[in-house]
């Protein structure tokens, strides 16, 4: 039994990642206990020893990859032995192999196939002059003749020829489905293999996005997982003919080495090794490789759209104020839905662009009633049109708010037209949904995303060209992940947002907001318990992560699980304060001497986690709100011009570069090599998804439709490439004081 067979799983996954294998026993077994990973991360720090999230996602996910290898090895095993072809040196070398590749490999030979030359040579009989190839003793004369007793008419090998041809399709099989030979051949081509793309005749002369592939190559080495994709996605549409030019001269070269060399027979083997490779073996691996790029780019998109998502997920929410939505449109007009501070639609209208008196007439009256604090624009058809008028008009009126804010609409129709939409909103017109949509998602991003399939955000690169479960498990794991580091307020979020708590799901969230809408709201966690089917464990994967703002505990509205409750109050105790006294209370906090807290089932990363949130209460972690400002004067590709500068906002990250909005209805590409003056090979170290950066622009080609842009240095000058601010210390604001982005605090 090979070594890492033999060893743990835990000590096995410990070595590989780089961890103590206590933290490793520790993940597993609350795993498999059934916790979820965001209730594990932020409170089992003890038993993990302080594992972050991507961590335990490893962990978690190399053991299913283990779990699942020794369970085909086992089903491998008991396969050969029931055919009673298994012997203690295959079974010793397909207990040591690593990798679900190398365990194929070495059942190939076992496997049940379809009727092959070989079986069919075997069955003629032809198996012992193939033996007496292989021995190596003879000569190809003496092979000659002795094929000669093998003719036989009544079997079909009427001719020496026939004879000799059948020997060599059976040693071809046996050399393609050697284990070694295989992974020999494999790792040849992938280190010096090239990946071929041409045009089909067809498509040849046709303009196309896959025009940079009609005559194309690169090594299988160098080839980045976006161009893999394009080029699966250019032979799906039928524009490419793609195929792996393998070193075929210096594989056959090995195998001669390998088989012929020393061999009496060197003609008859020659042809041999030929067939094997060409017939058999360049094909099969040519698919093994092609499959294995595809996987590869399947996880490197896979994982740039989880970070992608994330970080739009988490862009600053403006928070609790009045918001005018805008679903900009020629034709239907422009939508608008008035939200309240909490998202409740108090009015909906139509205002038409070209009707522009009355246009302006209508948004005046609107911001006279309503008092909005924010206009909130979709940024798709007729956007530039429609904020251009809305900020003349408060230009003309010199009216500092409300702001105006340019959002991303991508899946705003998607949501319009879904079920949770006409649950929501079932009095409004699918037309109005979508101005709803954007109003709300300037308020609360993650929570009004979380109700749009991700696939549907448009922050990925090939999302509907990769493996589909792995890319829902993966966005599922995004979502959850930023809404419990954010949390819900349990009171007024919705099912879509319930869903993602740890513990939660959707068939328990739709019991919350029954029980909530029954009982006029939730007045403690502690009432959670009265959910049908909200059992004890999804009480406990749940409860910090929901918040119950002006619950007679203040502990109610923190990430404190209510499994620690106690201990603060035994804080409060000590410190001889009411436990108010001591929630936001940095002063009294201070005074905690956190060692005399340590026990047997809490540790100091867990005490200092509940220090930290007692200072800040609830506090939302998402950085502070600041919209974008884009030029007046340049709303359509055409005004722009090379050198230009503009502010923009990145709105996708691929593994290319990244796009950016720069207010023209049409996304810019800053390729990875204009991101920064030095080398740049992930865009994600740069930058973040709804980062504002100052572009210069390279060139515009109206034509397809593109626009490259940089973020370098020109002419000395530093390209600005600005962060999001932090969130300021929170300040408390009375009734009147302007705050720096004109707003009056009311």
């Amino acid at each position: 039994m090979s070594e890492q067979h033999a060893a743990p799983l835990s000590a096995v996954i410990a070595s590989e990642l780089k961890l103590a294998p206590r933290q490793v026993e520790g993940a597993l077994a609350l795993f498999d206990e059934g916790n979820t990973l965001p209730f594990i991360a932020r409170y089992r720090k003890e038993a993990t020893g302080g594992l972050d999230e991507i961590q335990l996602r490893d962990v978690r996910d190399r053991a299913q990859y283990l779990r699942e290898l020794a369970e085909r090895r086992a089903a491998i095993l008991k396969s050969i032995e029931e055919q009673g072809k298994l012997d203690p040196d295959l079974a010793a070398r397909i207990d040591a192999a690593t990798t679900k590749q190398a365990l194929e490999d070495l059942y190939l030979p076992y496997k049940p196939k379809r009727r092959t030359r070989a079986m069919i040579a075997r069955e003629r009989g032809l198996e012992p002059l193939a033996d007496l190839l292989w021995s190596g003793a003879r000569t190809d004369a003496d092979l000659a003749a002795e094929a000669a007793t093998y003719v036989d008419t009544s079997k079909e090998v009427p001719d020496v020829e026939h004879a000799l041809a059948g020997a060599r399709d059976i040693l071809a099989e046996r050399i393609a489905d050697d284990a070694d030979v295989r992974g020999e051949v494999r790792e040849i081509t992938r280190a010096g293999g090239v990946m071929k793309a041409r045009v089909t005749t067809a498509k040849k002369g046709e303009s196309s996005k896959f025009e940079d592939y009609y005559d194309f190559s690169q090594p299988l080495r160098e080839l980045p997982s976006h161009r893999v994709l394009a080029m699966r996605r250019g032979e799906d549409e039928g524009f490419l003919i793609c195929s792996v030019d393998a070193p075929a001269e210096k594989i056959v070269a090995r195998l001669d080495q390998r088989f012929v060399a020393g061999n009496r027979a060197p003609a008859q083997m020659g042809l041999v090794v030929r067939d094997a490779y060409k017939r058999l073996i360049a094909l099969a691996v040519e698919v093994d490789l092609r499959l294995e790029l595809k996987a590869k780019a399947d996880e490197d998109a896979i994982a740039i759209f989880g970070r992608n998502l994330e970080q739009l997920l988490l862009a600053p929410p403006a928070g609790e104020r009045v918001v005018i939505g805008l679903d900009p449109g020629f034709r239907t007009g422009v939508k608008v839905a008035v939200l309240s501070r909490t998202g409740a639609v108090v009015a909906t209208d139509a205002w038409m662009l070209h009707q522009r008196d009355r246009f302006v007439a209508s948004l005046l009256a609107a911001i006279a009633k309503w008092n909005p604090d924010l206009v909130s624009i979709g940024n798709g058809t007729a956007s530039r049109e429609t904020e251009t008028l809305v900020r003349d008009t408060l230009a003309e009126r010199q009216l500092s708010r409300p702001q105006v804010v340019v959002v991303n609409e991508s899946g705003a129709s998607v949501y319009s037209a879904s079920d949770v939409a006409r649950e929501e909103l079932p009095e409004l017109d699918v037309s109005l949904r979508g101005a709803v949509s954007i109003a709300r998602r300037l308020q609360d991003p993650l929570a009004e995303l979380v109700k749009i399939d991700p696939k549907s955000i448009g922050v990925g690169q090939y999302q509907h060209d990769v493996s589909q479960p792995r890319l829902k498990q993966r966005l599922d794991e995004v979502v959850e992940s930023c809404v419990n580091r954010v949390g819900v307020e349990v009171n007024t979020a919705s099912v879509p947002l319930l869903s993602y708590v740890a513990g939660i799901g959707p068939s328990l969230a739709q019991n919350i907001v029954r029980t909530r809408d029954a009982k006029g709201g939730f007045r403690s966690r502690a009432e959670l318990n009265d959910v049908p089917r909200l059992g004890a464990k999804a009480f406990e994967q749940a409860a910090g992560f929901l918040r119950v703002r002006g619950a007679d505990n203040p502990l109610d509205a923190s990430a404190v699980h209510p499994e620690r409750y106690a201990l603060v109050e035994r804080m409060a105790g000590d410190l001889g304060v009411p436990l108010g006294a001591l929630v936001g209370n940095d002063g009294e906090l201070k005074k905690v001497k956190v060692e005399r807290y340590v026990g047997d089932d809490v540790g100091l990363p867990t005490l200092k986690d509940i220090l930290s949130e007692l200072k800040k209460p609830g506090r939302d972690p998402r950085e502070a709100f600041e919209p974008p400002a884009f030029r007046a004067d340049v709303t359509e590709p055409k005004h722009l011009v090379p050198g230009m500068e503009l502010e923009g906002v990145v709105t996708n990250i691929v593994a290319f570069g990244a796009f950016v909005d720069v207010g023209v209805h049409q996304d810019g590409l800053v390729h990875v090599s204009q991101i920064a003056d030095r080398y740049v090979s992930d865009p994600n170290a740069v930058l973040s998804v709804g980062q504002k950066v100052k572009a210069r622009v390279l060139s515009v080609d109206l034509e397809r439709n593109r626009i490259a842009l940089s973020l370098k240095r020109d002419a000395g000058k530093p390209a600005e490439v600005r962060k999001p601010k932090s969130a300021p210390p929170p300040k408390v604001h009375k009734p009147g004081d302007i705050a720096p982005n004109g707003m009056r605090f009311r």
